[in-house]
């Protein structure tokens, strides 16, 4: 092969300096995925107040970053690490709300996080959360490590603040040791079922081979030393090209849009390649597209300050490298939509590129349905999220957008052609006063189910739901015409025409008002002109009730007499409907019985 014919190497990527790994923390409500990560905010020498107390319920809804300096893991880990220090600056967590949040975020390389903490109460174990977090971790490539939380519960365990897991585990008593291995081989076996091999941390001979795991207790902080660095420690060895990829124009995340005061409308961005100036020019997405503006001022949480609350607690930055967690300000900011990419735009050709990539974040990552629900959020992480949910439940989506509740959305939920779809699930957003007065009135037709914490808005809607598809067939059945079978009493004949009145007992099923009646040999006998009991008027009659019926067409000794056995008949189209409700045993005999009658004559007859 001549030199000609050599295939041409691929050129190396440039690769910068360590930036610091982002970490997803993620898993099911409650399991302690905030309480693990207010531990680690609460270390060092600025302790900062819990993030879960002031979370709507105690469950994280909007996403967070943490950024936790070098100086503190390095500290924190000394034991781990004998003396080694790691290269990262540092270690930015993202705190999400579920999954759906996780989907949401991002970058440029696929999934914004480099690696995730799934997080599983031991004493529970996997719950869905766990299961849909690791379908998408192994869709999205995700490398995860697993913090199995709450060992602190187990039964005779004993606890010290801030030990590591190897030194609790040595102080436990034989049976608090038992127990752990009986938690840890169910745990074991639920992660083995969806194809994940997994491991204690430190028995792993080959962490290519077998996910770690590390038992912790986020209360006591026992064992978070150990997560710490086994996560920082597998980001720097396999991860190494992936965190030195910060040259280039700058890119990052937008988590959310604020109104600051003092700063007017902000965004929150996760910043995970290049450099940002004040006064560059960035590209960012709107529901209408791409839009351009500029960075008025930057800043980051001082301390280990929560990005969702800092309050005043941030520094002025004129310039920011990747990986960081920063807020910007600019004017525009507005209409950005949450969960979409901020691109540097100084140069034509950056502004170009950035405009065509944002075009496809603009648009929803979701298929709209002919015929469904209204949805609304303030974010487009927030939006997916109960897309997600609903999607889950088959529930089809017929409108979704970022915003207040206007008039659109409510004349699409009142539209809607099936009951169970005039409904509007808002997440974290409220209404415009135009429509608000409409939706709170009680004969308003649209069902409103709104919100801080979508679990509770699913778990409303599937209540609503099941509610009305009760009140729907409710309705039916009483529009209904339902088989039945009547006595005639002896002795009980009141008028013998114009109409017939008699006495009878309801043999089975039910009589109405307006039914026709017809004998066990397909005779026509006439209609249910009305139904009494002394002077009340009723509306039906069922199995077991003795009342007095005026037949309409009847005559009595000529068509009728007393012990005579007559049927409420049915007509076709309502037996055909029937078939699919619920009868009881009775009823299902005589519309059996009516059935065999109507196909004498013909064979087809309420198929």
């Amino acid at each position: 092969m001549s030199d000609e014919e050599l295939p041409e190497e691929a050129e190396a990527p440039l690769l910068g300096e360590n930036r610091q790994p982002i970490v997803s923390v993620l898993g099911h409500v409650d399991h302690g995925k905030t309480s693990i990560l207010d531990h680690i905010r609460s270390l060092g020498q600025e302790r900062q107040a819990s993030v879960m107390a002031r979370e709507a319920g105690g469950i994280t809804q909007h996403i967070g970053a943490t950024e936790v300096p070098a100086e503190l893991l390095n500290e924190t880990c000394a034991k781990m690490m004998g003396g080694k220090k790691f290269k990262s600056p540092g270690l930015l967590f993202i705190d999400t709300p579920g999954h759906h949040s996780f989907t949401s975020l991002r970058s440029r390389g696929g999934a914004l996080a480099d690696i995730a903490i799934l997080v599983v109460d031991m004493m529970e174990g996997c719950q869905p959360q766990t299961i849909e977090s690791m379908k998408i971790l192994r869709k999205q490539r995700t490398p995860f490590v697993i913090a199995a939380n709450k060992i602190d519960r187990l039964h005779g365990w004993q606890p010290k603040f801030g030990r590591s897991f190897i030194e609790a585990f040595a102080d436990q008593r034989s049976d608090a040791k038992e127990y752990f291995e009986e938690r840890w081989w169910k745990l074991v076996g639920q992660f083995s079922e969806h194809g994940f091999n997994i491991e204690r941390y430190d028995r792993i001979k080959d962490f290519t081979k077998d996910i770690a795991v590390v038992p912790c207790s986020a209360k006591e902080g026992e064992g978070l030393a150990d997560l710490l660095a086994v996560t920082i420690g597998l980001a720097e060895r396999f991860l190494e090209e992936r965190l030195r990829d910060t040259l280039g124009p700058a890119e990052g995340t937008v988590l959310e849009m604020k109104d600051e005061r003092g700063l007017g409308k902000t965004i929150d961005v996760i910043l995970y390649r290049g450099e940002l100036n004040k006064g560059d020019k960035i590209t960012l997405v709107s529901q209408d597209g791409p839009f351009q503006t500029h960075i008025k001022g930057m800043f980051r949480p001082r301390g280990m300050s929560e990005m969702r609350d800092a309050g005043d607690r941030w520094d002025d930055f004129d310039h920011v490298k990747a990986a960081a967690g920063i807020k910007i300000s600019g004017p525009g900011l507005e209409n950005v939509l949450a969960g979409t990419s901020l691109r540097l735009s100084n140069t034509e050709e950056q502004a170009q590129e950035a405009e065509a990539l944002a075009w496809d974040e603009a648009k929803v990552s979701f298929s709209m349905d002919e015929e469904g629900v209204v949805l609304k959020a303030d974010t487009l992480g927030g939006l997916e999220a109960l897309a997600w949910e609903l999607k889950k439940l088959e529930v089809p989506i017929r409108l979704a957008t970022i915003g207040q509740i206007n008039k659109r959305d409510l004349m699409t939920a009142e539209n809607a052609a099936d009951p169970l779809h005039r409904v509007i699930l808002a997440f974290s957003t409220g209404s415009l006063n135009e429509v608000a007065d409409k939706l709170s009135s009680d004969d308003s037709a649209v069902e409103l189910m709104d919100g801080d914490i979508i679990y509770h808005i699913i778990e409303r809607f599937e209540k609503w739901q099941e509610e009305t598809k009760r009140a729907i067939e409710e309705a039916q059945r009483e529009a209904l015409v339902y088989p039945g079978k009547l006595l005639i009493l002896s002795d009980h004949i009141f008028r013998r025409s114009n109409p017939a009145v008699v006495g009878v007992r309801v043999l089975g099923g039910r009589v109405h008002q307006g039914q026709r009646l017809m004998k066990p040999d397909g005779t026509s006998i006439g209609r249910v002109q009305s139904l009494r009991t002394g002077d009340e008027v009723l509306k039906e009659a069922r199995q077991g009730d003795e009342v007095a019926v005026a037949i309409q067409g009847a005559t009595v000794g000529r068509g009728i007499d007393e012990e005579d056995i007559l049927l409420v008949d049915i007509p076709e189209s309502h037996a055909k409907r029937l078939r699919k409700l619920e009868m009881t045993a009775m009823e299902e005999e005589i519309y059996q019985e009516l059935i065999t009658l109507h196909r004498k004559e013909n064979h087809f007859w309420g198929r």
